[in-house]
């Protein structure tokens, strides 16, 4: 849509501090406090739906300051400390296996195919389109711009929350400062996916390439001895 969400890994940090805290301190089943986490990704980004879509503040002066205000919340209700001591059972979605693949890549790859489909298989999937290409036009055109944008940045959150979830499945522990400048990443994955940043262009098979070239690259310098 030509907008873009600099919160992700903010959102991503409080997601699994909620995850952690309710879990450890409101002493919520593990299911109830992973639902926690997605809910709080969620809510996260249908606020920035609603500062982008109805307030009308710019993408990027929109999440900066949520970057900013989530990072805080993260920080706030952890009060710095780190939640440790999960079930052996949690830490599959993060350490285990699926077959012979590792079950973070799986989750992966359904999010991956189900995006793909809603994309380019469904009237919303158009309708982002359109609206990324003019803006103006798809407004006239009769698409409900303003709630379109409302569930893509939800989503996007909810995303965030999910890779929460996963994260703390992999590492078994909260942190507030986890995925500190991720959205850089993510911006780089997307970009050399071929999306474009001005709208209109753009499919997420390619954000996925993007993201295993840069996944790559970097694994590989490590690898030699570059840092």
């Amino acid at each position: 849509t030509g907008g873009i969400d600099l919160s992700v890994g903010s959102m991503l940090a409080v997601s699994a501090v909620v995850l952690g805290f309710s879990w450890q301190f409101l002493e919520l089943p593990l299911p109830l406090a992973i639902t926690a986490c997605l809910i709080t990704g969620t809510v996260g980004g249908l606020i920035n739906g609603i500062l982008i879509a109805y307030v009308r503040v710019p993408p990027l002066i929109a999440t900066l300051a949520t970057l900013a205000i989530y990072r805080g919340l993260s920080l706030g209700i952890s009060q710095a400390r780190s939640v440790r001591g999960f079930p052996e059972a949690f830490a599959f979605w993060g350490q285990g296996q699926i077959g012979p693949l590792p079950a973070q890549f799986v989750v992966l790859i359904v999010a991956v195919v189900l995006t793909h489909l809603l994309l380019s298989r469904t009237v919303l999937g158009r309708w982002i389109y359109a609206i990324g290409n003019n803006e103006t036009a798809a407004r006239f055109s009769g698409i409900p711009v303003e709630r379109v944008k409302l569930v893509l940045y939800a989503f996007s959150g909810l995303m965030a929350g999910l890779a929460g979830f996963i994260f703390t499945s992999r590492v078994t522990t909260t942190r507030a400062d986890v995925a500190t400048g991720i959205e850089l990443d993510v911006i780089a994955a997307v970009v050399l996916g071929g999306t474009s940043i001005f709208g209109g262009r753009g499919t997420i098979i390619g954000t996925a390439l993007g993201l295993l070239i840069i996944t790559l690259l970097r694994n590989g310098l490590l690898l030699v001895g570059v840092r």
